[in-house]
């Protein structure tokens, strides 16, 4: 029987993975998330990772794609990566390894779920003759993810909204160099936050979302999380038994990815949220409550985040997936800003995640460590998780795989301080610098991004 999708906030209509995909947040501004958690079925360690993936998410799919389209969208999504194991594995220490996450076209993880989402939605609009515009906010990453899987596509246009002046300067231009006619970028005054809040209220604004077609890649969208659980199964297939992830992140997406693997029947030992000092999930996980502060600007950008919308995922599961219980719960914080959590569901998502902190000091000097010791460079995301990981792992026999985000090329000023080397780009996105930029800027309102989308 086809898995459904329903929504965190309980008030929404169950939909097919296909209406799932197209919708992105559900009418009743909950997050879409499977009624049921299907078990992962007998896999060949040496496969490819495409074969591993097709299989693994194939259940998830089931009912809405005919299974030789979706095994040609995965195919061709990982036919875009640089390295023959899509993922590969690097041992920086005794039991110690880097997933390396940043072999796709924008070298970054976001790269995994969006290639395929965009070929996904690519053929779900074709099948329908239907058009969509897909909105998103970045901090960073998932921009240019989006636009490199999304550009030139003839159902999709995209408008990319980016915290102005607070992304990497590699970043911002692997998004505003694309000059494709169906995508625009959009520097608003703000924080991601204030950008993902935007998106949402485009979203929950019924008029404007019929009126544009509204469709998201964000990681509020299912098909992301989906993507994504593929590569903690493959890991534990490579090392062969237990393991234990630290995730560098600020959405939550990222590593509910990895409970869900676990859920799936993936052996996964322990799992890590690492933060920098933009730490409410590293709070939450300390003080039983939900506390947003002022975001920071950081070394490690795309996770400056205070409102972290997977999140949303993890409390309806701890909650015994009430939709009301989590509504009055997000309603309250939102109006707060500060609220305490049922402390059964504390205790039932601390059971599952640890969580730390690293600030930027101790970030460069972790940078310094592990090029020192293992001759690898990381960029800063990942030195938050390699830290974070180190200190917090409870059993040292249990292999510990820190996925590293992004290639180090992303933020080479960080870099090149801790090491006093600036890492190179690839080449080919060696002529980045020299490329003519292509981006608006707008205030930080509903009606700015409205206008934005009409005159696009």
């Amino acid at each position: 029987m086809a898995i459904s999708y329903i929504s965190t906030r309980g008030a929404a209509p169950e939909l097919s993975f296909s209406d799932a995909l197209l919708t992105g947040l559900a009418v009743d501004g909950g997050l879409y998330c499977p009624d049921e958690v299907p078990t992962l079925g007998e896999l060949d360690a040496g496969a490819p990772y495409a074969e591993i993936a097709s299989a693994v998410m194939w259940p998830y799919v089931e009912g809405s794609i005919a299974r030789e389209a979706f095994d040609d969208a995965v195919q061709g999504a990982y036919a875009t990566f640089r390295h023959p194991d899509v993922v590969p594995l690097i041992q920086i220490e005794d039991n110690h390894y880097l997933l390396d996450l940043a072999k796709g076209p924008t070298l970054a993880f976001k790269d995994i779920a969006l290639q395929l989402v965009g070929r996904l939605l690519d053929h779900e609009l074709s099948a329908r003759s239907e058009q969509v515009t897909v909105l998103g906010a970045t901090s960073g990453d998932t921009g240019s993810a989006a636009i490199e899987a999304l550009q030139n596509r003839a159902n999709v246009k995209a408008v990319i909204l980016h915290p102005e002046g607070r992304v990497s300067d590699v970043q911002r231009r692997q998004m505003t160099t694309v000059d494709a006619p169906n995508i625009r970028n959009v520097a608003i005054d703000g924080t991601f936050d204030d950008c993902q809040d935007l998106v949402k209220a485009a979203f929950n604004d019924e008029a404007l979302r019929a009126e544009f077609g509204l469709a998201a890649v964000n990681s509020i969208n299912w098909a992301r999380v989906m993507a994504q659980i593929v590569y903690y199964v493959t890991t534990t297939l490579r090392l062969g038994g237990p393991v234990s992830f630290s995730v560098p992140t600020g959405n939550f997406g990222n590593v509910l990815s990895a409970s869900y693997a676990k859920r799936m029947g993936a052996p996964i030992e322990q799992l890590i949220v690492a933060s920098n000092r933009n730490d409410v999930l590293t709070r939450f996980f300390e003080t039983g409550s939900l506390s947003a502060q002022s975001v920071e600007p950081s070394l490690s950008p795309s996770m400056d985040i205070q409102v972290s919308s997977n999140f949303e995922r993890a409390l309806w599961e701890a909650s015994g997936r009430d939709g009301t219980a989590t509504t009055e719960l997000l309603q309250e914080f939102r109006a707060t800003g500060d609220v305490p959590v049922d402390a059964e569901w504390v205790e039932q998502l601390r059971s599952q995640f640890d969580a730390g902190r690293l600030d930027d000091d101790a970030t460069l000097a972790e940078i310094a460590r592990v090029k020192e010791e293992s001759g690898v460079v990381i960029d800063p995301h990942t030195a938050v998780g390699v830290h974070v990981g180190r200190r917090l792992r409870r059993d040292p026999s249990v292999p510990l795989v820190t996925l590293a985000t992004a290639d180090p090329a992303k933020f080479p000023d960080a870099v090149e301080k801790a090491t006093g080397e600036r890492p190179p780009l690839p080449g080919f996105l060696s002529e980045l610098h020299e490329r003519t930029e292509h981006y608006v800027t707008a205030g930080n309102s509903l009606d700015a991004v409205a206008n934005q989308l009409r005159s696009f």
